[in-house]
């Protein structure tokens, strides 16, 4: 099973290249793995009923107790082979039905198959956590299934309500697994049903649990969102909603009902809202002239029938909810697939449209009727026997007196009413021949025969009801462990004398005559509404304009919200945060009542020196009237943190603080150019004295902090051993480095997206129109680099070339982009200088990336070495220099470093070691002696990256892209003026 679902993972990523190749053929292809899934489950029948349950687990997330597991009981047996059966033979039916190749039929046929993997998984997973994650899976690929036609405004719309309303559900069910899990103490759904949990936390799970069930097989007031859906391809309502994905839901319900419906919220739930969904949708499908949307709402109603009998929760019900499960999988995604041959062959669904096609197409119509016999229940099909069945339980149960069971009992029977009435209207509808106003028959509806391979799925199911209808025995001891999990009756309800069991034949008992009374009423039902449309509502208002009210009614509170919140004015949201700092921070202190601080006068001398001038560059800083001067007065307090950590022992922070301070120092430069030099120019400050006094309380909170918490230690500091720790687990004498890339791997690997998350935001806001980074291209006119040489280039009529090759000189230029930078913002001693020492950087800061791990240093700071000799060749060349200096685009560094981490996070897993754990290598090596080496070393690589990666997507977007919209603004002056003269 655990091979199964891996391959389930792993086949649809090929698919696509297939169906680029053999084009839907290769739907043959994906058929395969559910086939292979369906024998394997109907292999394991044998084991199942003798009640050998197969389990299989792995240890997937261990120090949680999460599992993947996997368990075949009888649901799960039941449920396996409906939705690789079903899967099997609607992927079969795909190869016709995309007969002409459709654009994004490889993506399409890889979904689909992905979708089954992950309902393959769903309802045989034992782990209630990792139900919740298949349950998701399945609500995003039904989404994407949903809007295949992604053209079409309608797809869309119907997709995004259907994710909307299915992963709501999903969240809310996830906090009911969250309760029920940590009152259980164990995520087992087999552990749990077999303890039975009690209490009001249990009930109060169990009614989050049914939201998501009840949102996930569209059940009232969530069942709006099925009949949309049919926006999808034929197939996707086939199967998702008819086989497989509404049938989650059920599932879950058939899954818990044996044991939890005796709780009190359980059946008052179940029972009204299931009732009320069997009326609704079979009103709705006497309404629609639409077969697709007939057999939508048609669906809609008869998962309502589910919900109230497998949900009832005795063993009579639960025995006649499977045979119903079965009944619905194998008669509802028939006529869905007949549906689709007819919408292909003649591209119309509307019954008015379609007149004597029953003639033209006798077996498709008659596997249709059998189809429809089975949905009504009518002998000798399996929907009769799951419909006496469920006739019969809940009819002891009303007639014990159960509430429940009187409510369940007239809605099923009122539901079967319509049944009848809707299942009959889709024949007249689809095959019969219509008559006009006047009684004369209507012109006959041309049909065209369709490939013989089209009609094989719709008629093997349609079979398959017969044929399970005479197999009733066998099914009845097969379903027959699961029924035994239920109570015989509610409290209450004496049990019945003789247990009920699946046949085709009882006699002629109570439950065959109000099955036939039902069918017989639902003709009337249909002769009536053929001659009386029914075009009244029930209520003033459906469910779609409530969903969309409520859409937008959230967009309005959302703008509302966005107003008051978002002013765009950057003092009031930084304001804003420290007054609730303040507040915070300042009502934990008054109420704590045991401080304790220790205080020094000074550790060091150098602090004396260092902290005044710290002060008074702040105090000044306040002052100041030019925002470059206010910069420059700032990044004081940073270089004297820098003289702070190299006087106290930390040479690896005090490097690692002045690059940060250079760079930073060089992003304000860059940014200061687009905006006014003096602060107040355009926005003077507002409101000094309150800005003063809030920045005085943050100072003072944030001290009065630090010095509670350094005296709040009651033990001694764990930084004491991490000397110890970093040479012995590490390999490493840097503690800081090695603590950055192997001790706290993880908390680096979560740095470094939130360094490219910033990158990707800096571009986004600066390029605004598209996040193309092609600085590089600017370069294609400039010599390549193998023809430089150690010459200085010149500029000739001929363009930028080596002194030698030169004939017509012109002036000198040391770098590539130096005769593209404007006369007065270029420097030659710039230039030389930057020629020499570029690459001597580089390999400084090399040194300092594998050095790192013993000696001061590391990725980090090695990558902003190399990103300040980024900085230099911008500077001294302008973007063309830089272009020339990184010819690749920051995008793809940036991407390398991350991949290389992720890498040095996953690769362990393999070897059964824990993620980011690191591996120690040495050798005495002839030449170079002893040599060590640390896989975290790799780790510091893809960090070295990453800085780099980021540093060339400041300058490129603040420095490059800023350069050229300033290039460009001063062309658009020029030309107005030009124009003006």
């Amino acid at each position: 099973m655990l091979l199964l679902l891996g391959a389930f993972a792993l086949l649809p990523m090929l698919l696509p290249w297939l169906v680029a190749r053999i084009g839907p053929r290769a739907f043959y292809v994906a058929a395969a793995l559910p086939i292979a899934a369906f024998v394997q489950a109907a292999i394991m029948t044998p084991a199942v009923m003798a009640g050998d349950t197969p389990f299989q687990t792995f240890d997937w997330i261990a120090p949680l107790g999460i599992q993947l597991s996997m368990r075949m009981d009888t649901l799960s047996w039941l449920m396996a082979l409906i939705v690789t059966g079903v899967g099997a033979l609607v992927m079969l039916y795909c190869r016709w039905y995309f007969r002409d190749k459709a654009d994004g039929l490889g993506q399409f046929a890889a979904v689909l198959l992905a979708f089954a993997g992950a309902m393959y998984g769903l309802v045989l997973t034992d782990d209630l956590v990792m139900l919740v994650m298949f349950w998701e899976v399945t609500s995003v690929l039904s989404y994407l299934l949903i809007g295949f036609y992604n053209r079409r405004a309608v797809s869309r719309r119907a997709a995004l309500q259907a994710l909307l309303v299915t992963t709501l559900g999903g969240l809310v069910m996830l906090i009911g697994v969250v309760l029920l899990v940590v009152d259980a103490g164990t995520s087992s759904i087999s552990t749990i049903l077999a303890h039975a949990p009690t209490g009001p936390v249990v009930d109060a799970s169990l009614v989050l649990l049914l939201v998501g069930a009840l949102s996930k097989s569209a059940i009232f007031p969530f069942h709006f969102w099925l009949p949309g859906a049919m926006a999808a391809p034929t197939p996707v309502s086939a199967y998702l909603h008819a086989a497989a994905m509404v049938k989650a839901g059920i599932y879950l319900i058939a899954r818990l009902a044996p044991v939890f419906a005796v709780a009190p919220t359980w059946r008052p739930i179940v029972v009204v809202l299931g009732v009320v969904t069997i009326l609704l949708g079979g009103f709705q499908a006497l309404r629609e002239t639409d077969l697709k949307r007939i057999l939508a709402f048609g669906t809609v109603s008869q998962l309502g029938l589910l919900t109230v009998v497998l949900g009832f929760g005795t063993q009579d019900a639960a025995l006649a909810g499977l045979a119903l499960l079965l009944s619905h999988a194998l008669f509802k995604s028939a006529l869905f697939l007949v549906v689709g041959i007819i919408d292909r062959q003649l591209n119309t669904r509307d019954i008015g449209g379609l007149s004597g096609v029953g003639r033209q197409a006798p077996v498709m119509a008659a596997f249709s009727m059998i189809a429809v016999a089975s949905m009504i229940g009518i002998v000798p099909t399996i929907g009769f026997v799951a419909k006496e069945g469920a006739i019969a339980a809940l009819l002891h149960e009303a007639v014990g007196g159960s509430l429940w069971g009187i409510v369940a009992f007239w809605g099923v029977a009122l539901g079967s009413v319509l049944t009848a009435g809707y299942g009959i209207r889709f024949i007249w509808g689809a095959f019969w021949t219509k008559r006009d106003a006047v009684g004369a028959p209507r012109p006959r509806t041309e049909w065209p025969d369709p490939p013989i391979g089209f009609l094989g799925a719709p008629v093997l199911l349609s079979s398959l009801t017969i044929v399970a209808g005479f197999a009733a025995p066998l099914l009845d001891a097969a379903f027959a462990p699961y029924a035994a999990q239920a109570p015989a009756a509610t409290p209450g309800v004496p049990p019945p004398e003789h247990p009920a069991h699946l046949a085709l034949w009882h006699g002629l008992e109570p439950a065959l005559w109000i099955s036939l009374t039902t069918i017989a009423i639902g003709v009337i039902v249909f002769l009536f509404t053929v001659r009386v449309p029914l075009a009244r509502r029930v209520l003033p208002f459906s469910a779609p304009e409530v969903y969309n009210a409520a859409l937008r009614g959230i967009a309005q509170l959302s703008v509302v919200t966005t107003s008051f919140t978002q002013r765009g004015s950057l003092p009031v949201y930084v304001g804003t945060i420290f007054i609730v700092f303040v507040a915070a921070q300042g009502t934990a202190l008054l109420a704590g009542s045991d401080w304790k601080a220790q205080l020094d006068a000074y550790q060091t001398p150098m602090q004396l020196m260092v902290a005044p001038i710290m002060i008074i560059a702040g105090l000044i800083a306040v002052r100041a009237k030019k925002r470059y001067t206010g910069v420059v007065l700032v990044s004081v307090t940073g270089l004297g943190m820098v003289l702070l950590f190299a006087t106290s022992g930390a040479p690896d922070l005090a490097l690692t603080q002045i690059l940060v301070e250079t760079v930073t120092l060089v992003a304000f430069a860059l940014v200061l150019r687009r905006i006014p030099s003096r602060l107040g120019e355009h926005n003077a400050s507002v409101w000094p004295v309150a800005r003063a006094l809030l920045g005085a309380a943050v100072g003072v909170t944030m001290a009065l902090v630090a010095l509670v918490a350094t005296g709040a230690r009651t033990d001694v500091s764990v930084s004491t051993q991490w000397s110890a720790l970093a040479y012995h687990l590490g390999h490493g004498k840097n503690v800081v480095n090695v603590a950055l890339v192997d001790l706290r791997g993880w908390d680096t690997m979560g740095e470094l997206s939130v360094l490219i998350l910033a990158a990707t935001g800096v571009a986004s806001l600066v390029f605004v129109t598209h996040r193309a980074d092609t600085l590089s291209t600017l370069t294609a006119p400039l010599p390549p680099t193998t023809g430089r040489g150690r010459r200085p280039l010149v500029e000739t009529s001929e363009g930028i070339k080596s002194r030698h090759d030169a004939p017509g000189v012109r002036r000198t230029a040391w770098l590539v982009g130096g005769q593209r930078v404007r006369p007065e913002n270029r420097s030659i001693i710039l230039e030389v200088v930057v020629r020499i020492l570029f690459h001597s950087i580089i390999i400084v800061s090399l040194y300092l990336l594998f050095a790192g791990h013993s000696l001061p240093g590391g990725g980090f700071a090695g990558g902003l070495v190399a990103g300040m000799a980024l900085v230099m060749r911008y500077v001294a060349g302008g973007r063309y220099e830089l272009g020339a200096a990184a010819p690749t685009d920051a995008g793809r560094l940036l991407g390398a470093g991350m991949s290389i981490a992720i890498a040095c996070a996953i690769i362990p897993v393999f070897f059964g070691a824990a993620p980011l754990t690191s591996a120690f290598f040495e050798a005495d090596l002839p030449v170079v002696g002893h040599l060590e080496f640390v896989t975290s070393t790799l780790f510091d690589i893809g960090v070295y990256l990453v800085v780099i990666g980021l540093v060339l997507d400041v300058l490129r977007s603040l420095g490059a892209e800023v350069d050229r919209q300033a290039l460009e603004l001063r062309a658009s002056a020029r030309r107005r003026q030009a124009v003006s003269r």
